[in-house]
């Protein structure tokens, strides 16, 4: 199967991950909204109703995004690698991907134990990139610094999911032995995935121009023709950002500025929600086959985990456990 076809076949994991966010949203709303009524009818205690609605409606949103859209992430995940792996997927891949993911870690629990391990991996090793770039290069080097810190945890990101993919590929050790091995190729075959992140950054530049630009490019008409809406907000961002006299306040106090900023601001939340339901998937799988292809052609040794074991405590402790 090529990445396109995997990308279809596995694209209603993304679908079924942001209808259950949405209705999380809106759970966290409405209880919020309730908890002010209900607040200021029985005591005339509105905000007070209304923190405790949306930490009830927090609960709920973490509770869903824990237990239902993480699980969905896994399950897609496991779907792409079994697509480039075996050059096939089954008809229902939702049910199948389920399942492997419950085969594969066996209780919720350490699905997350694994998942944190990966992340704090990853994490933990580009904050030390960053951090060389930052003490070497004084001022400068700060903000480039600050810099790579972004496109580090873009690639991060990638990666502890390519990691992932890999745990599902290797059944025939522990998850913690194969996330360590995932670490392992990424350091091994870095170069290859540095390639890779030209058309991450590429594609994903592209869609904010097309996506958020189109979305902006439809809200600022709506937004300017109800200035009693955003001269109202004006008014209050005036009086919370007096003290502020950044570029981005200084547009925001504005009220000629004030339609466009909010329209742009619609546009990149509406890119963001497309760009990770549509976009990252079909990225992700291109991504996730050059990272097997790299493993499964250099299956990584116990030395070059082992020399992981000095550059990451974290790794370190996943590595004891294997």
């Amino acid at each position: 199967m090529n990445n396109l076809q995997i990308y279809k076949k596995t694209l209603g994991f993304s679908l079924r991950r942001v209808f259950w966010d949405v209705i999380g949203i809106i759970l966290l709303l409405a209880l919020g909204t309730l908890g002010f009524f209900v607040g200021d009818k029985a005591a005339e205690a509105g905000p007070v109703g209304l923190i405790l609605g949306l930490l009830i409606g927090l609960i709920a949103l973490i509770i869903i995004t824990r237990f239902v859209s993480y699980g969905l992430k896994a399950g897609q995940i496991a779907m792409m690698t079994r697509g480039i792996t075996e050059g096939e997927l089954p008809d229902d891949v939702i049910t199948e991907g389920k399942k492997v993911v419950k085969e594969r870690f066996l209780t919720v629990a350490a699905f997350f134990a694994i998942t944190r391990a990966i992340k704090g991996i990853f994490g933990q090793l580009g904050r030390a990139i960053t951090n060389v770039t930052q003490n070497v290069g004084g001022d400068t080097g700060k903000s480039i610094g600050s810099i790579i810190s972004s496109i580090m945890q873009t690639i991060i990101n990638y990666l502890c999911d390519c990691c992932l993919g890999w745990v599902f590929y290797r059944q025939g050790v522990s998850s913690a032995k194969a996330a360590c091995e995932g670490a392992a190729i990424f350091f091994k075959h870095g170069k290859t995935f540095f390639k890779n992140m030209g058309r991450i950054f590429g594609i994903g530049l592209l869609s904010f121009v097309v996506i958020g630009g189109a979305f902006t490019g439809i809200f600022y008409p709506i937004v300017h023709a109800h200035p009693e809406i955003y001269l109202t907000i004006g008014e209050a961002l005036q009086e919370a950002l007096a003290e502020e006299t950044s570029a981005f306040a200084e547009l925001l106090k504005d009220p000629s500025t004030l339609p466009i900023v909010l329209a742009a601001i619609g546009g990149i939340i509406i890119w963001a929600l497309l760009h990770s339901v549509f976009i990252k998937p079909f990225v992700l799988t291109g991504v996730l086959r050059n990272f097997i292809a790299s493993g499964v052609n250099d299956v990584p040794s116990e030395a070059s985990m082992s020399f992981l074991d000095t550059k990451s405590d974290k790794f370190r402790k996943l590595h004891q456990q294997a």
